[in-house]
């Protein structure tokens, strides 16, 4: 949907439940394979970086605070297939936004660092 050079997207805001999750680490899964993280592992005198993607690493998104962004409505079914592994342990709503075209741009383009 347009207006005015406005098109729509979809806000994503989720909660973690924590006493749901069996421990720490469990919940840290769930961050992890959403943002993504880094992996040092330090073997002698020698230490290697590694980094793990997160399924946000293929979506472009724009981060508005802690557990809400911003994607565009064609990836929305991939990030719920996500969501819906950890259904009983995290919360998620959507919420149609209209964003400018210049945010809109940020919303299909990923960046490569």
């Amino acid at each position: 949907m347009k207006r005015k050079n406005k098109i729509t997207a979809i806000l994503v805001c989720f909660t973690t439940k924590k006493n749901k999750f069996k421990s720490a680490s469990e919940r840290n899964r769930f961050y992890w394979g959403l943002y993504g993280r880094k992996q040092i592992i330090v073997k002698k005198e020698k230490r290697y970086e590694y980094y793990r993607g997160g399924i946000l690493e293929e979506i472009p998104h724009i981060k508005v605070d802690n557990s809400v962004f911003i994607i565009a409505e064609k990836y929305l079914n991939k990030l719920m297939n996500y969501f819906k592994m950890w259904e009983e342990k995290v919360e998620v709503k959507t919420y149609p936004v209209l964003v400018d075209e210049k945010e809109a741009k940020k919303l299909v383009e990923i960046k490569i660092e």
